[in-house]
């Protein structure tokens, strides 16, 4: 690819999400993106995906979200186009993925350089972005976190969704028994990874658990929050491990975000206080990254290009498969948003947007 005159202006389509709005109220809009500062990379966007922070975003739900009207898109996969002053020109022409936490739905972006991760050729776009935010979150629990080991048995909530369908296979490569709770329409596909579903609405959902581990599980990895935490902890074998990551279940709450966060830590502080062999924690990806420019960024930055290039070869050798949903170009991003937010779709996996 011929490198592109870094002096020169890119036009960039984006999705804007004005306000505390339903999926409908997203606006497209273009704008004149400068030339890349220092330090910085104009990206083509190939691949980009709805995730279950827009769908908190869009309620103002998100913790530390910026304020409205702001561009959503939490990863993006694309194509370095130009750069700016003190970036290498080799990156111009490459595949490149980044963890944005805004800003991916667009058709162009400028990010900072050293926050890209290359993308190993011979893995395409599409399938490279279901695994930036979802795969990086789940790889760090299952390793970082919970320290999972073969023989162990884990047990996954939302097994079918974006961050639980790549759990479930990278648990299942590390040689752990894998129990998912899911609707009962995604069984099947669960079944055919190697896991054990139960029914997330079964009243008797910690006795159908007990049944397949009847001393309890190594370790929990809980998105819902609230109710479902507590029972998450219960279900935990004597030296368990629970990885809280989200608060789902208070999507839809109307209060401050943080009157349901702080609970939740408080209670898991408690627990670890507790005299027991159990461990509980909540995982954020950004945990650690510090201000820009400082050694914890660097740290951050090189953790997670660590891992991102050991995901991206597991899915280049077959070892994980990505999982799309559906795909919708960016100009449906509305649709795109209200199939994610769906309680009836039937597929297992990521919903792309593709600019």
């Amino acid at each position: 690819m011929p490198e592109t005159n870094p002096a020169a202006t890119v036009t960039a389509t984006e999705v804007v999400l004005p306000g505390k709005v339903a999926p409908s109220g997203l606006r497209l809009t273009r704008r004149e993106l400068p030339a890349p500062a220092a330090g910085q990379a104009l990206v083509r966007v190939e691949s980009t995906a709805v995730s279950f922070a827009e769908g908190a975003m869009r309620r103002g739900r998100y913790y530390g979200q910026p304020a409205f009207p702001f561009v959503p898109g939490y990863d993006l996969v694309g194509v370095v186009q130009a750069v700016g002053p003190g970036v290498d020109h080799a990156l111009i022409g490459r595949r490149v993925a980044a963890l944005t936490k805004t800003g991916g739905w667009a058709t162009a972006a400028l990010l900072t350089a050293a926050d890209l991760v290359e993308v190993p050729d011979g893995i395409g776009a599409d399938d490279a972005e279901t695994l930036i935010v979802n795969g990086l979150t789940a790889y760090q629990m299952l390793h970082r976190k919970a320290k999972v080991r073969a023989g162990q048995t884990v047990l996954v909530t939302g097994a079918a969704g974006g961050v639980g369908s790549v759990l479930v296979q990278l648990a299942r490569h590390t040689g752990a028994h894998v129990i998912g709770t899911a609707s009962p329409r995604h069984h099947e596909a669960l079944r055919a990874l190697g896991v054990q579903p139960v029914d997330y609405r079964d009243p008797d959902l910690a006795a159908r658990v007990r049944e397949l581990a009847p001393d309890g599980v190594d370790a929990v990895f809980d998105h819902l929050g609230g109710a479902s935490v507590s029972l998450s902890y219960r279900l935990l074998n004597r030296t368990g491990t629970l990885v809280s990551y989200s608060i789902a279940a208070a999507l839809d709450d109307t209060r401050p975000v943080l009157l349901d966060f702080l609970p939740l830590l408080a209670k898991l502080a408690y627990w670890n206080y507790l005299p027991t062999g159990k461990h509980a924690s909540f995982y954020d990806i950004w945990a650690g990254a510090g201000k820009p420019d400082s050694a914890k960024r660097e740290a951050f930055r090189a953790q997670l290009r660590t891992d991102l290039t050991h995901i991206f070869g597991l899915l280049r050798d077959g070892v994980l498969t990505a999982k799309i949903a559906a795909r919708f170009p960016l100009n449906e991003a509305a649709a795109a948003m209200e199939l994610a937010e769906s309680s009836t779709r039937t597929n297992l996996g990521k919903i792309i947007l593709a600019p």
